[in-house]
């Protein structure tokens, strides 16, 4: 078989497949975005199964049941009253496997009959390819398509957030699709659910931020995020109620403070491009950012000096130090970090 895919393009390639209904021998699906991965499996299963004879020509192992021997059966099995079976392997690191199982893998993987789709997902466990097993990464790579689903960019996800509210009968403005995103993570999946809470809420056609907020709670970077975004508008006791709200979520107060830290570094690091006269892109590259949290990064760091991103840093770095080697009450430490930095902040 040709050499197939690894990068991103993989993912319109299995799209393409899908829509000529010519898929290949072997994929590997993993990545943050769940909803897609699971809706593309979905997929296949439709493609390749039906339901008179499904329970004969799908092979399903998992980490709890994978055998190289089984799994070496269920690819050469052939269908029974159908042209192709599926074999769906989940949450099994190649990589880790014994030397004689990865032998006999790589033997099967470079051998898959044509009437076989088997598909690899790393849904529990991470896809970490180890390339120094020259002869499986070589299977891998030359005769696979390693899939990454990842976050999707607001820019495809409004859209598809609007389809669905309009699935429920609902309209819903673009903004608030973005305040959406933002305060969820945006994932397909962490959508999908709260999209469904909202439509059940709210009994007008049109949704208002109100009917989010009632039934909706942001995720923790969320909430930093706009803690950080008050304090750089000089809204101080808006941001020291943004950490209550963390507080009352009963979020960890040393999580809070990982994810404080992890945020004004990337500040941090978005200022000193600004003053190299760099653009959002580089901070995508830097920090593994999507487009719309850089930019977003990029335009609150103008807010801030250098100077203040520095003493951020030092602020963060001592609260750490005294929640790990003081009996000071936590919350009080980080209510005193935010005192602290809207101090700094007045003073830039």
């Amino acid at each position: 078989m040709a050499k197939q895919n690894t990068d991103h393009t993989a993912f319109d390639d299995l799209k393409g497949a899908i829509r000529a209904k010519s898929v290949g021998n072997l994929y590997f699906f993993h990545g943050e975005e769940m909803f897609l991965l699971n809706y593309y499996l979905e997929q296949l299963k439709k493609l390749l199964l039906d339901e008179l004879t499904e329970s004969f020509n799908y092979h399903r192992l998992t980490a709890e049941t994978f055998d190289i021997r089984d799994f070496a059966d269920a690819v050469e099995n052939l269908p029974m009253m159908a042209e192709r079976t599926l074999v769906q392997v989940d949450d099994i690191d190649l990589f880790k496997l014994p030397e004689d199982s990865r032998n006999k893998l790589v033997d099967v993987l470079t051998d898959i009959p044509d009437y076989c789709t088997v598909v690899f997902t790393y849904v529990t466990v991470p896809w970490k390819p180890d390339k120094r097993l020259k002869k499986l990464w070589e299977a891998v790579e030359n005769n696979g398509s390693v899939v990454e689903f990842a976050k999707q960019e607001p820019r495809d996800l409004i859209p598809w957030i609007t389809r669905h509210f309009a699935a429920k009968g609902k309209r819903i403005s673009t903004d608030l699709c973005g305040y959406l995103i933002e305060i969820t993570g945006g994932t397909m999946t962490a959508l999908s659910g709260e999209i469904q809470k909202i439509c059940a809420y709210s009994g007008a056609e049109h949704i208002q931020k109100t009917d989010i907020d009632a039934v909706t709670e942001p995720v923790m970077d969320a909430v930093v995020f706009q803690m950080t975004d008050l304090l750089g508008q000089g809204q101080y006791a808006a941001a020291l109620a943004k950490l209550h709200q963390l507080l009352k979520m009963q979020q960890e107060p040393i999580a809070i403070l990982g994810a404080v830290g992890g945020h004004f570094r990337r500040i941090g690091t978005a200022r000193t491009l600004l003053d190299n006269g760099k653009q959002a892109g580089e901070l995508m590259k830097l920090c593994a950012m999507g487009s719309y949290p850089a930019q977003k990064t990029m335009d609150m760091a103008r807010r801030f000096s250098p100077d203040f991103c520095r003493k951020a840093a030092e602020l963060v770095l001592e609260t750490d130090y005294k929640m790990k080697t003081s009996f000071d009450d936590q919350d009080r430490l980080l209510e005193l970090l935010i005192l602290q930095l809207a101090q700094e902040a007045r003073r830039d």
